[in-house]
């Protein structure tokens, strides 16, 4: 129990209020017996001494979050299920693993989410960059398991409308996860019509919005998921020259 209270006081920060707070109490007590108030009031107080609050607040987020996509074409497959798993593993470590899925097994029990409201308090809380990093890893879990369903597509676009990421951005942030001759246009948020310049331009643009020093606030464990995106920014950029020329 000791362990579960450390690592949930570093995931309640701005989760311990709100709808977010509401769900995260129902998830607790249902595969906790005996978790109480105490124990809730001593992991919000082990939160106040964590250094690593951010990460714990947008892990509980992600977990969140990804329950919904998983839910929304009305399965849960166990593709999904292991993406998840296997990223907070590596992420974290074993048994920080184990804690994040036990409590991400009860969000997809849960029926009640609102994730308009979910969203809402995420967005008032967490930065820019850290919800572009949101809707580039719903879509790894969208992808898991082969294939990109309509409505998980349109579920990752509703929750990017409610983060309030452009369609622009969440364009480009899809684009990194299908192959299409204009990939790497949308990637870098450009049309295929651009000139030599304007594709410099909205380079230096995106390497600015997707650098992963945007991302060190959350610790070490996230920076990976930053580097990819990153990655799929440059690669972008060199398949334009190439064609190009230039």
């Amino acid at each position: 129990m000791a362990n579960f209270i450390k690592w949930l006081g570093a995931g309640l920060g701005f989760s311990l209020g709100g709808p977010i707070g509401s769900i995260l109490g129902y998830a607790v007590g249902s595969f906790i017996e005996g978790f109480s108030k105490e124990d809730i009031e001593k992991a919000a107080a082990y939160k106040k001494t964590s250094a690593n609050s951010n990460s714990g607040d947008f892990e509980i987020s992600l977990l969140l979050l990804s329950a919904v996509v998983i839910k929304s074409d009305g399965k849960v497959d166990q593709r999904e299920l292991t993406f998840v798993r296997d990223h907070f593993k590596n992420m974290y470590g074993e048994e920080r693993a184990n804690h994040a899925f036990k409590l991400f097994r009860a969000f997809i029990k849960n029926n009640e989410v609102s994730t308009q409201k979910v969203c809402t308090q995420i967005r008032n809380h967490m930065s820019h960059a850290s919800r572009l990093q949101l809707i580039h890893f719903l879509f790894g879990i969208a992808k898991s398991d082969g294939y990109v369903s309509d409505v998980e597509v349109d579920t990752i676009k509703t929750i990017a409308s409610y983060l309030y990421v452009s369609s622009y951005d969440f364009e480009s942030i899809k684009a990194m996860f299908y192959d299409s001759t204009e990939r790497a246009y949308i990637i870098l948020e450009i049309s295929k019509t651009a000139t030599n310049e304007e594709v410099k331009k909205a380079y230096r643009k995106m390497v600015k919005k997707y650098h992963p020093d945007k991302l060190q606030h959350l610790g070490e464990e996230h920076l990976k998921g930053a580097e990819e995106k990153f990655k799929q920014v440059q690669k972008a950029y060199e398949q334009i020259q190439k064609e190009r020329g230039i």
